[in-house]
């Protein structure tokens, strides 16, 4: 299908800021389950720098603002044609090997809770067991909005028994490497329909031996379809943040964020 997105990020600085500089992987992915029409990133008062691709293949943009600077505006707009792969990332090129993501971060790393549930977790072959994994994800977190925060890690997510969709993949992600399985922190964009009601949206990738990168959301219990536009991923949510940046300044810094994700063609 085509699916639209109109996505917008306002900050807004409680005092002006000297200078802003930002990353952004907002770019979608280059993979055979999506084909980019159209795209366009503009920052207000932006200056728009160096741009790269990275060793995980994603499309990293660097912009700058200079100061006084009261607030920026982060606009994406475009449109990308998607097809269903059943979660498969093929075509997609990259040289970070598949290994390198067995390192776990703090907000991915397993305590003994988790450990049980990955030992809980069945399945002699690599993708079953991936199956299970994510199943049980979904089972021990209920998805529930505002019941985290931005830090929360999967051993307190877990502890909780709720929470939203980064916390589902950190979980994910923690209980797949604890079983030596690579697994990764996908960002992106979904036309939710499920039980996760968030139009950008995270998931996990896991790395199943003979096949490749395959994403699973616990969130909406299934793997990625043609509903969903990758952008990027990283070891946890912090590593493939969309917008990553700094500021020089004194005051506080607020966000809002909108996004919208539609179908133009069934």
């Amino acid at each position: 299908m085509i699916l639209s997105v109109q996505h917008v990020t306002h900050y807004r600085f409680a005092a002006p800021v000297k200078f802003v500089v930002q990353s952004h992987r907002l770019t979608p992915s280059l993979f055979d389950g999506q084909k980019t029409l159209g795209w366009q990133v503009m920052v207000s008062d932006g200056i728009k720098g160096g741009g790269f691709r990275d060793g995980a293949g994603d499309w990293v943009q660097g912009w700058s603002a200079r100061g006084p600077v009261g607030e920026i505006i982060i606009s994406v707009q475009g449109q990308v044609e998607t097809r269903d792969l059943a979660g498969l990332l093929t075509g997609h090129r990259e040289t970070v090997p598949p290994e390198a993501y067995l390192r776990s971060t703090d907000p991915t790393r397993a305590d003994a809770a988790l450990a049980a549930l990955a030992a809980s977790c069945g399945g002699t072959e690599t993708l079953d067991r991936a199956h299970r994994l994510s199943s049980a994800v979904s089972d021990a977190i209920a998805y529930r909005p505002g019941t985290t925060a931005a830090d929360t890690s999967a051993a307190q997510a877990l502890a909780q028994g709720e929470g939203v969709c980064q916390d589902q993949a950190h979980a994910l992600i923690a209980v797949a490497r604890h079983g030596d399985i690579p697994a990764r922190y996908v960002s992106g964009y979904l036309m939710a329909e499920g039980a996760s009601g968030e139009a950008s949206h995270a998931w996990a990738e896991l790395w199943i031996r003979g096949l490749g990168w395959i994403g699973f959301d616990p969130a909406n219990r299934c793997c990625p379809d043609d509903r969903y536009i990758r952008l990027g991923s990283g070891y946890d949510a912090q590593d493939a943040a969309p917008i990553r940046g700094l500021s020089r300044g004194i005051g506080a810094e607020s966000m809002d964020v909108t996004v919208a994700v539609q179908s133009l063609q069934q």
